[in-house]
């Protein structure tokens, strides 16, 4: 087998999930049995890439023509470097306001889309299936390093070693992960390849816009839950509008009814938003266009 071709179909993924799972348990356990905070850099990254990288073997299983499992590689790691770093530096300049979370959207799911295109350009021919997968390997980059991130933030901002803390976010970002930043970029490169199989014509450039919009507003939605989950238990609560925007307020001051409430909310509003993001993927999927010669 060449370095070239596909990885074999025999499960690697999860079987790669099973042993990163169970040296993610096994650098806890010591972590914390030792306090040793020269451990801290291997709790992170095995918890941050665990999943991710699980999603990249799996598109990797499943390569096919010129995509290849070394081209999905290559998309994971740029995906991840080059997405954060050069989201980092254009989000800096938004204004915190009602529209930042749209303004996130927008920059995130560009810098992944451009990247998509890059990688995926001399991929012949092209088909949605492939820009989907290549979609979601470098999606599934952007979500490790990012998630790398906040578990070292939640370390920092942690009393002691903040053992705890790191591997609570790791764990509720791995299991967010494959329906955030996988989903909306598989969605953006079945949408981008089926477009470019062929001439652009007005009808494709069409859907290929409308495909980048709704990315765009699930990533908006997704993370303005919060906010949203706040505003409809105040509502419905009656809690006071003056601790909207700040969740420590929220919690404080407005009651265990309300508190209750928005939880319950945003856990929904997630799920409404990833099954819409499961359903138009599956229709970008579904949707073969076959243009004439």
């Amino acid at each position: 087998m060449t370095p070239l071709d596909p990885l074999p179909r025999r499960g690697l993924w999860w079987k790669g999930f099973a042993v990163g799972f169970g040296l993610w348990i096994l650098a806890a356990a010591v972590t914390f049995a030792t306090r040793d905070p020269l451990l801290m850099p291997t709790l992170i990254l095995i918890g941050s890439f665990l999943v991710p990288s699980t999603v990249a073997a799996f598109a990797m299983e499943r390569a096919t023509g010129t995509l290849t499992a070394r081209r999905i590689a290559f998309a994971f790691a740029i995906g991840g470097v080059g997405g954060v770093l050069a989201a980092s530096l254009l989000e800096s300049r938004l204004a915190d306001d009602l529209w930042v979370y749209v303004g996130v959207g927008v920059i995130e799911e560009l810098v992944k889309g451009v990247i998509v295109l890059g990688v995926g350009l001399a991929v012949t021919p092209k088909s949605a299936r492939q820009g989907a997968c290549l979609g979601a390997a470098v999606g599934a980059g952007f979500a490790a390093f990012e998630s790398a991130g906040y578990a070292y933030s939640a370390a920092l901002g942690s009393h002691a070693l903040g053992v705890v803390a790191v591997l609570q976010t790791e764990a509720l970002r791995a299991a967010l992960a494959p329906a955030g930043h996988v989903l909306w970029t598989a969605i953006l490169g079945a949408v981008l390849f089926e477009a470019l199989r062929g001439p652009l014509r007005p009808q494709a450039l069409l859907r290929l816009v409308g495909g980048a919009a709704g990315v765009v507003l699930l990533h908006a939605l997704w993370d303005s839950m919060g906010g949203i989950a706040q505003i409809l238990a105040m509502l419905a609560t009656g809690a006071g509008w003056h601790v909207h925007g700040y969740a420590e307020a929220f919690a404080r001051e407005a009651g265990p009814a309300a508190l209750s409430t928005a939880d319950g909310i945003y856990w929904a509003g997630l799920a409404v938003v990833a099954a819409a993001g499961v359903l138009a993927l599956r229709t970008a999927l579904r949707h073969v266009h076959v243009r004439p010669a």
